[in-house]
């Protein structure tokens, strides 16, 4: 092990010392979470002083999901230049995310953030939290970042000095208020003020959540085979199996997965390594033929009674790509859902059912689609697929069907319809950024649905039929914002699967004012039916610029030629 050692801002240092004499005040008071991992000890004990109650400051007053803790270690190696052998580290960030971590009832209404959504969210709607207090994190980060933490009021209050040592600009920026309150205020205090008060309140470091899962937590045995149904933006749903083999360590694992695309019969075989965290949070990573480009991260929850693990695999620059997964236990036959789910009155086609263990050798009876849906025949019946040949009649009734197989309910239904009225693409309101210059490109990945009216006939009701994924045609049009708008010329290109691809990043000589090739535009989806019928739906793209800070000391290598990030959590397996 490498010795560590730590030089602190003095201006942090001074800030510290400050808060630091609030909390030895209210030591008396505050209940914290003792360490007793002596290799935490040993290695943090120079900078965080243990008591005689095993209480370690600053770490014993605060809870964090894995990657909490882990960008907690790298603050510290970056900014504080510990030295740390990575096995160290892995140890550290295991032991604190085990005991020092949330419950799965706490990190649920946030996991987008550890999850790396792109959605559109808010602080103030899900936790009925103040707009202030939102201010006052959002400027610089994610609020996921905040929610998924929790500490004692005196410990959010070091970390609001924290960030005014590091970043002293922080105070202009939101922080504190500058000038006399207005006359009519009813509350007069700084902002930072204010967000210690309602974090504290709000994400306390003890709460009956966290009582009670650490109580039960231990352990959970994964080993067996798993089936596995998830949606992969852009190119439709995935079935198959995982094989998650327990190491010597209960909570390592190894993985075999292997699925395929239902609208293409593509298939994929990966092999992985994964660590679960605080008896609940899967982190993991897999590759295709131990290949570093197919890299996808796993970040998953492994639902209480260990018979579910749900969650997203994902990659890129900006983690944008990737599907959101459901692995369901399969000690006996597991029905995961079929494809296509809609079916126009009047056609003939094929209906396939996927699942993992299913009984074979069916016949056209023992697949029920409902009224006016007549199985033809079945094509294939094997363990994973039951492939029918089906006919709607013409004069069936729009709406949808329970589908059973062999009397087991398939998830989903098989939806019958007259017209496609309604074509929707999402996300609604996309996001990407420049790049492929200094910095990398964040892409956009676009997806149409088509929608029958229903019964109504009216569009966006609640009778409206949900037809899911189609085939259409993808363009581009300009997004009309000033005079003579000429976005669409430099913003990037729209591929032929939905996929937009941005431009440069970087001021482009070619354009007017010597402006970087930002814009927004309208991405088109053109659903062709079979009787010359055309509908279309559009989604606004936003193209901006790189995002160049991004708060991650261990993000500054994303540059052309030096690695993306260094390895997250559980991929160093």
């Amino acid at each position: 092990m490498k010795p560590l050692t730590i030089q602190a801002p003095a201006a942090l240092a001074a800030v510290l010392l400050m808060a630091a004499a609030g909390q030895a005040q209210e030591a008396e008071e505050t209940t914290g979470i003792p360490v007793t991992d002596q290799l935490v000890i040993d290695t943090c004990v120079r900078c965080h002083a243990v008591d005689d109650d095993g209480m370690m400051t600053r770490v014993s007053y605060m809870r964090k999901t894995p990657e909490g803790w882990q960008q907690s270690i790298r603050r510290m190696v970056t900014l504080n230049e510990v030295e740390l052998e990575p096995e160290i580290a892995r140890d550290i960030v295991r032991y604190l995310s085990d005991h020092h971590g949330i419950a799965p009832e706490e990190l649920r209404p946030a996991r987008f953030e550890v999850e790396r959504r792109l959605i559109d969210w808010s602080y103030e709607a899900s936790h009925e939290g103040d707009e202030d207090v939102d201010r006052v994190c959002s400027s610089c980060h994610s609020m996921g970042r905040v929610v998924t933490q929790r500490r004692t009021r005196e410990e959010w209050d070091l970390l609001m000095a924290t960030h005014r040592g590091y970043y002293p600009l922080s105070d202009t920026q939101g922080f504190r208020r500058f000038g006399p309150p207005a006359p009519d205020a009813t509350d007069t205090r700084h902002p930072m003020d204010k967000a210690v008060a309602e974090l504290s309140g709000k994400f306390p470091l003890t709460t009956a959540e966290w009582s009670s899962w650490s109580a039960t937590m231990r352990p959970p045995r994964l080993a067996g085979t798993w089936a596995l149904k998830g949606h992969d933006p852009g190119r439709g749903p995935i079935y198959g199996t995982v094989e998650i083999t327990e190491d010597a360590d209960a909570a390592n694992f190894t993985t075999r997965v292997r699925y395929g695309y239902a609208r293409t019969g593509e298939q994929v075989e990966r092999e992985g390594r994964a660590i679960v965290y605080t008896g609940y949070q899967w982190r993991g990573r897999s590759f295709v033929g131990g290949d570093e480009d197919t890299s996808l991260r796993e970040v998953m929850m492994v639902e209480r009674g260990w018979n579910e693990i749900n969650g997203r695999w994902f990659a890129g620059a900006y983690d944008e790509f990737g599907p959101d997964v459901t692995l369901l236990r399969a000690d006996g036959p597991v029905v995961l859902g079929l494809h296509p789910v809609a079916l126009r009155s009047g056609d003939s086609g094929t209906v396939t059912v996927h699942g993992v263990n299913l009984p074979t050798g069916l016949g056209a009876a023992d697949l029920d689609l409902g009224p006016g849906v007549e199985v033809v025949s079945v094509t294939r019946s094997d363990s994973e697929v039951v492939a029918a040949q089906v006919t709607a009649s013409g004069d069936a009734a729009a709406g949808a069907r329970d589908v059973f197989l062999a009397g087991r309910p398939v998830p989903g239904q098989l939806t019958v319809y007259e017209t496609v009225d309604r074509i929707l693409v999402t996300p609604e309101a996309g996001m990407s950024r420049l790049g492929g210059g200094a910095f990398p490109k964040g892409y956009a990945q676009f997806e149409a649905t088509a929608y029958s009216n229903g019964p109504d006939g009216e569009p966006e009701t609640d009778d409206d039929l949900d037809l899911g994924f189609v085939d259409v045609e993808w363009s581009m049009e300009e997004y009309s914002a000033v005079f003579d708008d000429d976005d669409i010329g430099y913003v990037g290109t729209l591929g032929a699967d939905g996929l937009f691809d941005p431009a440069l990043d970087g001021p482009n000589p070619d354009r007017q004012g010597l402006r970087n090739n930002v814009g927004d535009v309208w991405t088109v989806a053109t659903w062709r039916g079979p009787d010359g019928e055309e509908v279309r739906g559009r989604a606004h793209l936003i193209v901006t610029v790189p995002l160049y800070m991004r708060w991650e000391p261990w993000r500054v290598q994303m540059v052309p030629g030096v690695p993306r990030r260094t390895s997250d959590t559980g991929s160093e397996r």
